[in-house]
């Protein structure tokens, strides 16, 4: 049994890094033509132990999901800036909602909250919190930020 697990496992693997796959219902159908029939149950605990996220816009990726979205989602931002306790940040078309979902996630983080349209995120600030803490606290997240700032 162990050893089934592995194969499929690793069948699962294989197909993520090869292609995109957005949903488990897709996933099982792949592994289906590659002979492995596997229940969604069974998918859910594999995905959860091998360490497999769904990211919007790119289906399942292997690793760190901050990471990966990071990566494609900062080339995506056009430009930042603050007014007071509000930000704006603008956004290639379509990318706003992943932006703004991926910065609501994170926490003790100097933004309580946004809000996003298709291209635009207005960005809610702590009270106290400047456009510098926002652009720190951004930087891991998206590490060209700080490139488009606009004063």
């Amino acid at each position: 049994m162990q050893n089934n697990t592995k194969i499929r496992q690793q069948a699962i693997l294989d197909i993520i890094q090869s292609q995109p796959v957005y949903s488990q219902e897709e996933l099982a159908l792949r592994l289906k033509e590659s002979g492995i029939v596997s229940t969604q149950a069974t998918l859910s605990r594999d995905l959860k132990a091998l360490k497999i996220s769904k990211v919007p816009g790119e289906g399942y990726v292997t690793g760190s999901p901050r990471k990966n979205v990071s990566t494609d989602l900062s080339s995506g931002i056009l430009r930042i800036q603050f007014s007071g306790q509000l930000g704006v940040m603008k956004t290639l078309p379509g990318l706003a909602n992943a932006v703004a979902i991926l910065i609501d996630h994170q926490v003790l983080f100097p933004v309580i909250g946004t809000i996003a349209g298709d291209d635009t995120i207005l960005l809610i600030l702590r009270a106290g919190a400047t456009a510098g803490d926002v652009l720190e606290a951004l930087t891991p997240l998206f590490p060209e930020i700080k490139n488009r700032f606009v004063p």
